[in-house]
């Protein structure tokens, strides 16, 4: 009751408004500080193996599928564990529409996106009144089903098992994004369009009613918002950045399979928001770092990095449950 008597007195006050709270000392340092990581990050391409160049531009995906996992876990609260379903449906629609229908890969981006924002919408609609386990219960399931649509041979379009391979990069103004090198500033260049989106959306009155939503659903649907239409959006939104870095993925590999988009890849996005921090973008890019970067560092255990990675987890819930970067007191 307390609860709910706090999250409708922040409601009343900030909604109309329509004004953030004052930026703290340490968040008026991070909006400095990231910006000039990514500016050095530009660097890497000039400085690093062609190796590296590969992990950041892996890294760079999965933060931004991580990102768009954050949006519905982090921000509006739902239990999604088939998140890897948007961003195989971004990926199987590029690769298809280049590689059976002759698309320059560029103009497959806005329907990966699209397509994927539509599913997430259509698939969302009938589920978001399920709570907790439930709703995780039923994502599984759409995973479930994703993965063995696509060994199938959907439509005969999808390869089956084997999956599409010939996946080429984007053509732009006569330039041919063929090598690491020029994939790595795309995708560099991708993340920090989602990382705007993201301090954008933590700023608007959408992503302040996502967090109403999570806190207190019920104080929320008090006060006149539609609970069930704002659930649906965050899982459109959220599928359709997950769409957008699935084209990312398809030109990174040049090649999708059912193999990369399976419910253990829905857990480790999962486990990366947990243990990085709901609803902290630091948070999420420092899990991402954890699971495919550091691993990279210490060669010799990286098959070991799903149990490190699990172990990981299990110790930040159990010292740390509010993730290793937390999202800063008084965001509402």
């Amino acid at each position: 009751m307390t609860q709910s008597k706090q999250v409708s007195a922040e409601m009343s006050v900030a909604t109309p408004a329509g004004v953030a709270p004052p930026a703290s000392a340490s968040t008026r340092f991070l909006r400095v500080l990231g910006p000039v990581l990514w500016i050095i990050g530009l660097a890497i391409p000039s400085i690093m193996s062609p190796a590296w160049i590969t992990i950041g531009g892996i890294f760079a995906i999965y933060a931004i599928v991580a990102l768009s996992q954050d949006i519905v876990l982090g921000r509006a609260g739902m239990y999604d564990m088939g998140h890897a379903v948007f961003f195989g449906i971004g990926a199987y629609t590029s690769a298809i529409l280049s590689l059976s229908f002759n698309w320059p890969i560029l103009w497959t981006i806005p329907v990966a996106i699209v397509l994927s924002a539509a599913l997430g919408a259509i698939l969302s609609a009938p589920i978001v009144k399920l709570r907790g386990d439930y709703l995780l219960v039923v994502t599984i399931g759409f995973n479930a089903i994703f993965v063995l649509a696509m060994k199938n041979n959907l439509f005969g379009l999808t390869g089956g098992a084997d999956g599409l391979f010939g996946v080429s990069g984007p053509s732009l103004f006569g330039h041919m994004f063929g090598t690491q090198s020029d994939l790595f500033y795309l995708n560099w260049v991708v993340l920090a369009i989602v990382l705007w989106l993201m301090r954008n959306l933590d700023r608007s009155s959408l992503g302040r009613t996502f967090r109403y939503i999570k806190y207190d659903e019920l104080a929320a649907t008090t006060l006149g918002v539609n609970a069930r239409n704002y659930k649906v959006a965050a899982f459109a939104l959220s599928a359709g950045i997950a769409g957008l870095a699935g084209t990312l993925f398809a030109m990174q590999l040049s090649a999708v399979s059912p193999g990369s988009f399976q419910f253990t890849d829905s857990v480790v996005l999962f486990a990366i928001v947990l243990v990085g921090g709901q609803a902290s973008v630091p948070g999420v890019l420092l899990g991402t770092a954890m699971m495919f970067v550091v691993p990279q560092i210490f060669t010799e255990f990286a098959q070991y990095r799903y149990l490190v990675f699990g172990i990981a987890m299990i110790l930040v819930m159990i010292l740390r449950p509010q993730g290793i970067w937390p999202a800063r007191k008084g965001a509402l």
